[in-house]
């Protein structure tokens, strides 16, 4: 079992709740319930279904939400409606009189989609924890940490305002307590530091990868490329800024990379060409170049003596 379902199971997953309708939110109604200590102490849990419209995003969640939409959250949409209600729930803190989501952006999204498009009779399966900000943060990084539909990113983001906000900007503390490596934490937070201007310079933030910060970083922290770099990211948000308007198409991402990096690269030599010396105009001549401090004649097998003395003799004038 990996890694990430292990942590899983420590934090949310040891026990099983059947869902109550909002209404009904005051009782208790539990297949199972998990001994949280040998004193026998237990806690019970209450799955609710709630109407969409009463959850917000918690403002410190790691997806982008409006960077959903019907396209990429079709094989949850469609999963839903087959299935006939949501079967997983997501993880939700209470808010004033509705609630915060923490984990399960997209799930609200399906939903409220599903509503708004001739599916009333869907809601929202909602599990209310009592979380800190640390403890939300971390529940919400184990879920999605191997996600392909969240981006690097949107990850890195994350982690710079967790550094900070829970951490007190310490590094190691904060990868011994998401169990990664300090090398594996310090690539997302390199990548979050990339200027405005070059996130700009991709069609959306989701294209903008961990290994591009690498590839860049160099090239971004050297005043000699820095300038050449961010004017061709310029050129590129501006764009991408007339594509989003609907005026052309994106530049896609394999693009924008290989522009930032011919920004700077240097100019291949282009190989010097042979210079032919002919003594008799109809014979083909003696082809002299030079390279790398030696010097190639190339001549007729049956070149006459005459001509390839007269070639030789002009090679040693020219080092006079």
């Amino acid at each position: 079992m990996s890694k990430r379902h292990n942590a899983i199971d420590d934090i949310l997953n040891s026990f099983e709740a059947t869902a109550v309708p909002e209404e009904k939110a005051g009782a208790r109604f539990l297949k199972r319930s998990n001994a949280l200590s040998e004193s026998g102490e237990r806690e019970e849990k209450v799955l609710r279904w709630v109407d969409p419209a009463q959850c917000v995003m918690w403002e410190r969640h790691n997806r982008e939400y409006s960077l959903l939409n019907d396209q990429n959250c079709a094989d949850l949409i469609n999963s839903i409606k087959a299935q006939g209600r949501q079967e997983f729930p997501a993880i939700v803190r209470r808010t004033g009189e509705g609630y915060e989501v923490i984990c399960g952006a997209r799930r609200h999204f399906a939903i409220s989609w599903l509503r708004a498009n001739n599916y009333p009779q869907f809601r929202y399966l909602v599990d209310v924890r009592d979380l800190t900000d640390e403890e939300a943060f971390r529940l919400s990084d184990i879920e999605n940490r191997d996600r392909e539909d969240i981006s690097d990113y949107e990850r890195a983001r994350d982690y710079a305002r967790a550094l900070d906000a829970y951490y007190g900007g310490r590094q190691k503390a904060m990868a011994e307590r998401l169990e990664v490596s300090e090398g594996w934490l310090s690539r997302y937070l390199q990548l979050v530091k990339l200027p405005d201007v070059i996130i700009a310079s991709y069609a959306s933030l989701r294209d903008v990868k961990e290994l591009h910060a690498r590839i860049l970083k160099p090239l971004l922290t050297n005043p000699k490329t820095r300038e050449a770099v961010m004017n061709v990211a310029g050129e590129l948000a501006m764009t991408q800024e007339v594509a989003r308007a609907g005026k052309g198409d994106p530049v896609p991402a394999a693009q924008v990379l290989a522009r930032l990096k011919a920004a700077v690269a240097t100019p291949k030599r282009k190989r010097p060409s042979a210079s032919v010396s002919r003594h008799i105009i109809h014979e083909s001549g003696v082809a002299m170049q030079r390279k790398n401090g030696k010097v190639t004649l190339e001549f007729d097998e049956f070149l006459s003596d005459e001509s390839l003395r007269a070639a030789i003799d002009l090679f040693l004038k020219s080092r006079e």
